[in-house]
């Protein structure tokens, strides 16, 4: 079987699986990193939503041969330390969570949404695509709009 390396989180890792592999089955079942969540597996409703070298990413429909010599982040690498992202201390300050399960692709995609767009609008924080089946969509706006007045470009 090949094997992959990439920098996940910051730390070197190799791992050994089919070219094919979805990279969140390596992540939650290869590596025990459970942040990205599974929910559709077909990248719609964006539960597993990362990071690949910056850019947001699915890793549900992402294969690991892709992600050769690459850097891979996970909700698991955002702190700096104890010091948690803005947009992870956001999330927390304006209570964003209720179920929890698709909060981990929320936060990664609020953080690449401020990478691209600093101060974004109403309608640029709508375009984030990933579901939230409980609804805290006025929230989640919320801790994005208080996240993106702690993060400078």
């Amino acid at each position: 079987m090949p094997s992959y390396s990439f920098v996940l989180n910051g730390e070197k890792v190799t791992v050994e699986a089919p070219p094919d592999m979805p990279l969140l089955w390596v992540l939650r079942d290869l590596l025990h990193v459970t942040g990205p969540k599974y929910g559709c597996g077909v990248g719609v409703c964006r539960a597993c939503t990362s990071h690949l070298d910056g850019e947001e990413i699915q890793p549900c429909v992402v294969k690991v041969k892709d992600c050769a010599d690459r850097k891979v982040t996970t909700i698991e690498g955002l702190a700096d330390g104890d010091t948690l992202h803005p947009v992870q201390q956001a999330w927390l300050d304006c209570d964003v969570s209720q179920c929890g399960f698709c909060q981990p692709g929320q936060i990664m995609a609020a953080v690449a949404l401020l990478k691209r767009t600093p101060h974004p609008t109403d309608a640029d924080i709508d375009g984030i695509e990933n579901v939230c089946r409980c609804g805290t969509y006025a929230r989640i706006r919320e801790a994005i709009n208080k996240a993106a007045t702690k993060i400078t470009p």
